[in-house]
């Protein structure tokens, strides 16, 4: 039996484990941490239990398949609930709304709420799809970096699409042709967040992700969020996958054009095939110390992170739902203060997730469970105390002006994660959420492909290489990756 070898056990790297075992490898995982799932982790504090990594679940399916591709149903061990709202909006004028996962509903309201014409915003809706339905197999489903790829009869009906795509203009700009109304921009501007990147730099075809929210749904796992990676896991021991926890991969070995094996903290390993779920930054500045190196690529901009501050909250608040967002009055400047002068906006935009909404269980009675998180620039050497500081400012100001509350005298408990601990805990280069940025119209294809152009048995997987950031397509890079082991 085939031996190999997957560094990291974030939730790529777990789905990477099983489709390895699946196709007859015999594999072993190694984590520097003392549990799986990477980013996807908790913890509990005071009776309040928090997820600490994403938030957001769509996509499921792609959950479900990693248990039914070793003939397991899903739903004895791995189960959730779809959302019939998909986010609370809050704006500091005092306006509210509510975004329905019924499509119509959403589009009727949101046409009377922002003065937009219904055939509009169903255009826009529409156009997305079609976005969409042209890319996903190419951008997602494939590697962007085989020949293979070009070659297909969908490649070409892209290809000879590609306007429709809106690849040479901004997000911004494609939500600003559709809708007259700056805050109905603003809500689908926020999408660009999903993939770490800002709005008014990254281009329209990212106007595909409100589709994928929408026409997916969102949903919430039992158990949080933090079960998504424990379900993958535990179902990874049952199938026979080994998982050497505390045990960090300090190099990968080669010779001429192939990988030999890794050692670690504590053994060197031989092995047939290598997988790397590290950040791809870190796999080649820390375990490829003396291999050549992807110079373009490591020095792409790299995404956004993230300031997150988890709550106890003695009391419940029922303006509020699973998903809530309190934008900022100056969208266009938090953005450039994120990613150009590498700072955080005196009005950030604030995520508020509250799981105890869902699991009754993760707050005490009459409590919820806040994650409250601004985004932020990644860790380039910054004063964060200061930082954090004035921002826990703001953020308690703006959440009692827009809650009509005093957010300070309820909080019982509180943990901070800001980007210097992302990048400690998780090897993230600069604490980036989703590798390199997207805030380019070539940034697809600009990212690291999920095979090692080096070595013939070296692969990638994660947020950091194709086809990017986000439990979804975290996971559909281990598929894409073990489809080109398979292949070889």
């Amino acid at each position: 039996m085939k031996k190999a070898i997957v560094i990291g056990s974030g939730i790529a790297g777990i789905a990477s484990a099983l489709r390895l075992k699946h196709i007859g490898y015999e594999v072993t995982v190694f984590e520097a941490n003392a549990y799986a799932g990477g980013k996807l982790h908790a913890i509990s504090q005071q009776g309040f239990r928090f997820d600490l990594g994403p938030s957001l679940f769509t996509m499921p399916h792609l959950v479900d398949e990693l248990f039914l591709l070793h003939g397991i149903d899903p739903r004895k061990h791995f189960n959730y609930s779809k959302k019939e709202v998909v986010c609370n909006y809050f704006w500091n004028d005092g306006t509210v709304f509510s975004v329905s996962a019924d499509k119509e509903k959403f589009v009727k309201q949101a046409s009377q709420k922002f003065d937009t014409p219904a055939p509009a915003i169903h255009q826009y809706l529409t156009r997305n799809k079609e976005k969409y339905d042209l890319t996903a197999d190419i951008f997602l489903n494939k590697s962007l970096h085989k020949w293979s790829t070009y070659l297909s009869f969908e490649t070409i009906q892209s290809l000879v699409q590609a306007g429709k795509l809106h690849i040479n203009k901004t997000l911004n700009e494609v939500n600003e042709h559709y809708f007259p109304h700056p805050k109905l921009v603003q809500l689908f501007n926020r999408y660009a967040t999903y993939n770490g990147s800002s709005p008014y730099s990254t281009p329209g075809i990212m106007s595909m992700i409100p589709h994928l929210e929408m026409h997916y749904g969102t949903f919430h796992p039992k158990g949080g969020m933090h079960e998504i990676s424990q379900s993958l896991f535990k179902l990874a021991q049952r199938v026979g996958v080994n998982f050497q926890f505390n045990e960090a991969v300090t190099a990968i070995h080669y010779e001429q054009e192939s990988v030999t094996g890794v050692t670690t903290s504590k053994n060197t390993y031989a092995a047939d095939v290598v997988v790397s779920n590290m950040d791809v930054f870190s796999t080649y500045k820390h375990l490829l110390k003396t291999a050549r190196q992807p110079t373009k690529i490591l020095k792409q901009e790299r995404s956004s992170s993230a300031l997150i501050f988890y709550w106890g909250i003695n009391k419940a608040f029922h303006e509020l739902d699973l998903h809530n967002i309190l934008f900022s009055a100056q969208y266009q400047e938090e953005f450039a203060e994120i990613f150009k002068n590498k700072k955080l906006h005196a009005d950030p935009t604030i995520y508020i997730n509250i799981t105890s909404k869902e699991e009754a269980t993760d707050a005490p009675a009459g409590c919820e469970n806040w994650f409250v998180m601004i985004n932020a620039p990644g860790n380039v050497g910054q004063d964060w105390s200061e930082l954090i500081k004035k921002a826990r400012a703001n953020i308690v100001a703006k959440i009692n002006k827009v809650l009509d509350t005093n957010i300070e005298k309820l909080i019982l408990t509180e943990h901070i994660l800001d980007p210097i601990n992302i990048e400690a805990q998780t090897k993230s280069h600069q604490g980036s959420l989703y590798g390199t940025s997207s805030n380019s119209k070539f940034a697809a294809f600009l990212r690291h492909p999920n095979f090692s152009s080096q070595f013939r048995n070296l692969y990638f997987c994660g947020g950091s290489v194709h086809p990017g950031g986000g439990i979804p397509l975290c996971l559909l890079s281990a598929k894409i990756a073990t489809e080109q082991i398979e292949k070889a």
